[in-house]
C-alpha cells in the first residue's frame, strides 16, 4: 500500500488542476496521526550527523498546493495541519517565503481558508523557534483605500484568494505581522449589521490565532511584546499607545472555547512577569509603565475579564457589590460560570500569579476577589481547581508582615518553571 500511495506523489505537480486535486484527495486521509501509512510523508526528512535535513519534493509540493484552487488548497492546508505535529516538518514550515505567505493569507479578509491557515500557524508556533521568527516577521502591505486602514497583502495572492480588482495603486510597505494578526483576530469575531443582513468583517473566524498568541507568550520575549505599548493602529505609528494584551482580554467570555482558552492562557503567561502586574490590573484611566520600557500606556483593567468566567448568580451584600468591578455588580440569575474546568483553573492560576506581589494582593483584596472565589469554591466539583482556589484565599486573606512588603521577585523561579512546563498551549491540532 505504501508503494501505491507513493505513486500519487508525482501527480501533485501535474499541469492539470483536476489531476492534482484527485491525487491530493487520496493522500490527505493518510496524514492523520492514526493512519498506518503516515510515515511516507516523513521519508527523507531526517538528517544524519552534522548534515541538515533537506526538504523533500512532497513537502514542497504540499506547500505550493496551499496556493492552488480552493479544493486543492483546502486539502493541502489540512494535510500540513495534520503533519505539523512532527518536529521534522517545522524547519520547512518556517521557511521565510512560506511563513510570509501563511501570515499574509491569514491577514487577507477575503481568504476563504484563513481558519485552516490559522490552525496551521497555531501548530507551527508550538515550536519556540517559530515563535521567535514570528515576533520579528514583517510582511508587505499595500494601502487599498476606503474603508479606513484597509490594506491588501500582495503575498496572499493565490487560487483561493485572488488579487482585488482594481489592484491598489500604492507602494508596498513592510509592517510587523503580530500587531496585524491581533487586529485580524479581533475583526474575526465582529459582525456588522448592514441593512437586514449581518455582514462579517472577514471570511474566517480566526479563533486559532488565540493559540498562536498563547504559544508566543510562553517566552520572555513574547510576554514583553504583549506588555510593551504599541500604536493602537498598526498602520499609523502616531496613533494612541496601548498594551497589545489589552486588545484581546475581552474575549475571555467568548462563546468559542478555542478563542477564550487561548486568550486566558496568554493572560496567564503575561502574569508570570511580575513587573507587569500593575499594568494588568490597573484601570484604563491610569497610565502605567512596564520595565524595561519607560513608555506609559493605559492600564489593561483585566480583573473583570478574569473574574467574570468564575462568577455565578449569587446574591452579594451591597457592601461587597460596591467593591466589585462594575461589570460584576448585580449579575443576573442566569449568569453561568465557565463550563470548562481547564479554563477555570487557568483563571485561578492567573489570580494566584497576580497575588504573588504585594501590590497585586492589595488590589485583589480591594476588588471583591475573595467573595467571587468563595462562591465559585462552593460550586466547584474538580478537586484540583478547588485546591488552587484555597491557595488563593490563603494569599488574599493572610496577614502581611515586613517580609512581604516588597516581594516582586517571587515569580523568578515560577517563570523559569513556566519555560519548561508541558502546557496545553502547545497542543497540536489535527483535522
Amino acid at each position: 500500500m505504501d508503494d501505491q500511495l507513493k505513486e500519487l506523489f508525482p501527480f501533485l505537480r501535474d499541469r492539470n488542476p483536476q489531476v492534482r486535486q484527485v491525487a491530493l484527495s487520496n493522500l490527505v486521509g493518510q496524514t492523520a496521526k492514526e493512519s498506518p501509512y503516515r510515515n511516507i510523508f516523513f521519508e527523507g526528512l531526517k538528517g544524519s550527523g552534522l548534515q541538515k535535513p533537506q526538504e523533500t519534493d512532497l513537502i514542497r509540493d504540499l506547500k505550493l498546493l496551499c496556493r492552488d484552487q480552493p479544493a486543492a488548497a483546502h486539502d493541502a492546508f489540512r494535510a500540513l495541519v495534520n503533519l505539523s505535529d512532527s518536529i521534522l516538518l517545522i524547519p520547512f514550515l518556517i521557511e521565510p517565503s512560506f511563513l510570509a505567505y501563511l501570515v499574509s493569507y491569514i491577514l487577507n479578509p477575503d481568504a476563504i481558508l484563513a481558519d485552516l491557515a490559522s490552525m496551521l500557524l497555531s501548530n507551527i508556533t508550538a515550536s519556540p523557534s517559530a515563535c521567535s521568527i514570528l515576533l520579528s516577521l514583517k510582511v508587505p502591505l499595500v494601502p487599498s483605500g476606503p474603508p479606513q486602514n484597509s490594506y491588501y497583502t500582495p503575498q496572499s495572492r493565490s487560487g483561493s484568494c485572488p488579487a482585488p480588482v482594481p489592484y491598489p495603486s500604492g507602494q508596498p510597505q513592510d509592517f510587523l505581522s503580530l500587531p496585524l494578526l491581533i487586529d485580524a483576530f479581533i475583526q474575526g469575531a465582529s459582525i456588522e449589521q448592514t441593512g437586514d443582513e449581518p455582514k462579517r468583517a472577514r471570511k474566517g473566524d480566526l479563533h486559532f490565532l488565540s493559540s498562536v498568541f498563547a504559544n508566543i507568550s510562553t517566552s520572555p520575549a513574547g510576554r514583553l511584546f504583549f506588555m510593551t505599548p504599541r500604536p493602537t493602529d498598526p498602520l499609523n505609528q502616531g496613533s494612541i499607545l496601548e498594551f497589545p494584551l489589552a486588545k484581546i482580554v475581552p474575549f475571555t467570555e467568548h462563546q468559542d472555547i478555542i478563542r477564550r482558552g487561548g486568550v486566558a492562557s496568554t493572560l496567564k503567561s503575561c502574569a508570570f512577569y511580575a513587573p507587569s502586574h500593575k499594568a494588568i490590573l490597573s484601570p484604563n484611566i491610569d497610565f502605567v509603565t512596564v520595565p524595561p520600557s519607560t513608555v506609559p500606556a493605559p492600564g489593561i483593567d483585566a480583573l473583570p475579564y478574569i473574574l467574570l468566567p468564575l462568577a455565578g448568580p449569587e446574591e452579594l451584600d451591597f457592601e461587597v457589590q460596591e467593591k466589585l468591578p462594575s461589570s460584576l455588580q448585580f449579575l443576573p440569575p442566569s449568569k453561568k460560570r465557565e463550563s470548562d474546568s481547564v479554563l477555570r483553573l487557568t483563571h485561578v492560576e492567573t489570580l494566584l500569579l497576580l497575588a504573588t506581589t504585594r501590590w497585586g494582593r492589595d488590589h485583589l483584596r480591594g476588588h471583591g476577589v475573595y467573595e467571587i472565589i468563595r462562591g465559585a469554591h462552593l460550586e466547584e466539583s474538580v478537586e484540583r481547581v478547588s485546591e488552587h482556589m484555597e491557595r488563593l484565599v490563603l494569599l488574599i486573606k493572610g496577614d502581611e508582615g515586613p517580609e512581604t512588603k516588597d516581594d516582586g521577585n517571587l515569580l523568578s523561579k515560577t517563570e523559569e518553571n513556566h519555560e519548561t512546563s508541558d502546557d496545553d498551549d502547545h497542543k497540536i491540532e489535527e483535522v
